[in-house]
């Protein structure tokens, strides 16, 4: 070890003991309490289990509950957590004690910009955030809403149909996850401004995508600011400086379109576009909510960054089990060709009457959850679990992959079965807890509507106006399934496949 090297460690090992020795003295849990703690593997001085969580938490955690419990506790560096890995558990957490468990811990990365202060996933249940959450439940994601500005979405829909074709008829593959990527952008920039945000062939597509995948990327890395919070002030890996960049960059664009749409309304003969950015500023006006510039370009922030990655990212895995499951494919493209016909146009009002469609995309959010470990709770008192206690400022993650995959729920779990949906009631509306990729109670997800109507219709699209194979002449039984973790979990290579005419 060279000598500048024990320059750097010296400090960052001071601290680390600082803060050990700190949490000795002021742990989180009384001795008295400790044997009611949810049980948990051994846990080494300093640092507790932080080595436990590997490159993939999701699954290593999922291991770890098959020898603990589906309620196991950690230490991770300085912070308890308790994770959570079955049904039952879920539905205690996120439905029966909801109250204690509604708000988060707030990881450093998201300090950037100050946008915890305001970002409705980070905020705690507080006046600012019912505001947020009303204008977002009952002005944004409501049925009517959705369904007037559903043209917008359809010429987004032909716009993809016609980037394909342009493949299939040269006969080059697509990277599918870039393709739903560009076309999840334009899709909630028309919802949201009535226009493409970006040309998906510029180099602003480019780097807006690029900017929002490190976004991801960066939130999902393992930080030691969020384990040892003394490190915070020296951030050791530069995480939260990079998130600032990334955010700096999406709201000064954001920014720039509240600005412009603001001088537009402003002028006379102006036309109103009736779209989310228009509803924002109607509210801002009218003074029935107290929001401003900020609140709107941060809350807008939320909805590209939540909306696009997860978005492609689930079509991306869609995609992938319909290639490496045929049988699956050729029953989904006959009950479209049966409802709706072959190459025809899919609308939204279609979704309801394609079942196999419905449950393709079900069991893909059950096997291929791209946020595995939902947004973590913390406990806002100490808190009774199934007989142990959780003890006040534990951090709680529901592992979504594990309870998706538990085998006393899921026949066959590691099987990809869109059957097992047919005439079934469940839903991924937050009811059914041994499906929630867009969380439950109070803190699910906003946007549910609009990603689902999004999803089914790339998918349906895509499989009904072609017919795909792997590039290279790669067999479905030889794809790479692996993954990358971050925020969401991404194949781990792009799927390429290559568009053919039906």
């Amino acid at each position: 070890m060279d000598f500048l090297t024990c320059c750097l460690l010296c400090p960052l090992l001071a601290l680390l003991l600082l803060q050990a020795f700190s949490s000795l003295r002021h742990g989180s849990c009384k001795s008295s309490d400790q044997t009611k703690l949810p049980p948990g593997p051994r846990r080494l001085p300093i640092f507790g289990n932080l080595f436990d969580l590997g490159d993939k938490p999701h699954r290593s955690l999922a291991k770890l509950a098959r020898i603990h419990g589906p309620i196991m506790s950690l230490k991770l560096g300085s912070l308890f957590t308790v994770v959570v890995s079955s049904e039952a558990v879920a539905k205690e957490v996120l439905q029966k004690q909801d109250l204690i468990f509604c708000n988060r811990t707030v990881v450093d990365a998201v300090r950037a910009s100050r946008h915890h202060e305001v970002g409705l996933p980070w905020l705690p249940v507080s006046p600012l955030w019912r505001t947020l959450r009303k204008v977002s439940n009952t002005h944004l994601f409501t049925t009517t809403k959705l369904d007037a500005n559903e043209h917008l979405r359809r010429d987004k829909i032909q716009q993809l149909v016609a980037h394909v074709g342009k493949s299939c008829l040269k006969g080059e593959a697509i990277d599918i996850r870039q393709a739903a990527f560009d076309t999840s952008i334009n899709l909630l920039s028309n919802t949201i401004f009535s226009m493409d945000l970006v040309d998906p062939n510029s180099f602003i597509a480019q780097e807006f995508r690029q900017t929002i995948c490190s976004v991801m990327e960066d939130a999902g890395k393992p930080n030691l600011a969020d384990y040892f919070p003394l490190l915070r002030k020296i951030d050791p890996q530069g995480v939260r400086h990079r998130m600032s960049v990334h955010f700096d960059k999406l709201l000064n664009l954001l920014g720039k379109m509240f600005d412009e749409r603001l001088q537009s309304r402003n002028s006379k003969g102006s036309t109103p576009s009736n779209d989310v950015l228009d509803t924002l500023l109607d509210i801002i006006e009218s003074g029935v909510e107290k929001l401003d510039k900020t609140l709107v370009t941060h809350l807008l922030l939320v909805l590209f960054v939540a909306g696009t990655d997860t978005t492609s990212g689930t079509l991306e895995w869609a995609m992938a089990e319909l290639l490496g499951n045929p049988h699956v494919l050729v029953k989904a493209k006959k009950e479209l060709e049966q409802v709706i016909g072959k190459r025809k146009a899919i609308e939204e009002s279609d979704i309801n009457r394609l079942p196999y469609l419905q449950a393709i995309v079900k069991e893909t959010f059950r096997m291929h959850p791209v946020l595995p470990l939902l947004l973590p709770r913390k406990a806002n008192s100490d808190a009774g679990l199934c007989g142990f206690t959780v003890p006040k400022d534990s951090q709680v993650l529901i592992n979504v992959w594990a309870i998706g995959r538990d085998p006393s729920t899921w026949e066959n779990p590691n099987s990809f079965m869109p059957e097992r949906f047919l005439g079934s009631e469940i839903d991924v509306k937050g009811r059914d807890f041994g499906l929630i990729p867009f969380g439950s109670g109070r803190r699910i997800c906003p946007g549910l509507s609009l990603a689902n109507r999004m999803l089914h219709l790339m998918l349906g699209s895509l499989i009904n106006v072609f017919d795909w194979k792997l590039e290279g002449g790669i067999s479905s039984n030889e794809m790479n399934m692996e993954e990358k973790f971050g925020l969401s979990v991404q194949s781990a290579e792009p799927l390429r496949a290559i568009p053919l005419l039906v």
